[in-house]
């Protein structure tokens, strides 16, 4: 990661924490909505990089704050949710970890239990293809100039992979934690809900599937072969 994106990461950690009680007006105040503006039109002059890194802490921080309609053009909002999918998959695995290695059972931590190792390790798989499918997009979008059409393929296939891994994230991390992942006053909550809702926005897992599947067909075997080796 740039230093600038190191930089504009921070600067997002901070303001989305004040937003976090405050509402949208420190983020509108902070500029974000100006990320994808070129310099020369007073903007960030930013990449997708730079939105999917900021929409990453935004679904962890502020998930319920409309910043991904903010920052990111109408046709491309499939790709900011996939961002915001991510963050939150990321932090429904970090507090997984923290949990099962702070948890005692039977007189030892639950992380030291292979079943449950075993799920963690499921789920950050699902976690982590989210995240790289995320950064493929945005490699993508910043390609063809946050084209949508001409990252069409790339957009569907994250979407679809993101809403496929959120009812094994979900369950995963609801699984290792018990009772107290579905109390209200616990953070897992926080995500998960989310995530939920993010799954059916912009069209469900049948929908991704259809787009991306005439896409595919339409290739054909050696057309498929040739778009992705391209890319």
């Amino acid at each position: 990661m740039s230093a600038a994106r190191d930089m504009l990461c921070d600067t997002a950690r901070a303001v989305f924490a004040e937003a976090a009680t405050a509402g949208m007006a420190p983020i509108e105040e902070a500029g974000f909505g100006l990320l994808l503006v070129p310099e020369a039109d007073g903007g960030f002059g930013g990449d997708w990089g730079d939105v999917n890194a900021v929409l990453q802490i935004a679904g962890v921080a502020v998930p319920d704050l409309a910043i991904a309609a903010l920052i990111a053009p109408d046709a491309v909002q499939p790709a900011a949710t996939v961002s915001l999918m991510a963050g939150a998959m990321g932090q429904a695995l970090a507090l997984s970890i923290a949990h099962v290695n702070t948890r005692q059972q039977f007189g030892r931590p639950l992380g030291k239990f292979q079943a449950v190792q075993q799920s963690l390790a499921v789920m950050a798989c699902e976690v982590r293809a989210v995240e790289a499918a995320a950064a493929a997009l945005a490699a993508r979008l910043d390609a063809v100039g946050f084209d949508p059409a001409a990252a069409n393929f790339e957009m569907a296939a994250a979407k679809l992979r993101a809403n496929r891994a959120v009812g094994v994230v979900t369950a995963i991390a609801h699984q290792v934690h018990g009772a107290i992942g579905f109390t209200a006053e616990y953070v897992l909550n926080r995500v998960t809900i989310p995530l939920m809702r993010w799954r059916s926005e912009h069209g469900n897992d049948a929908y991704w599937a259809a787009k991306l599947g005439r896409q595919v067909s339409g290739l054909g075997g050696q057309g498929l072969w040739e778009a992705l080796t391209a890319r």
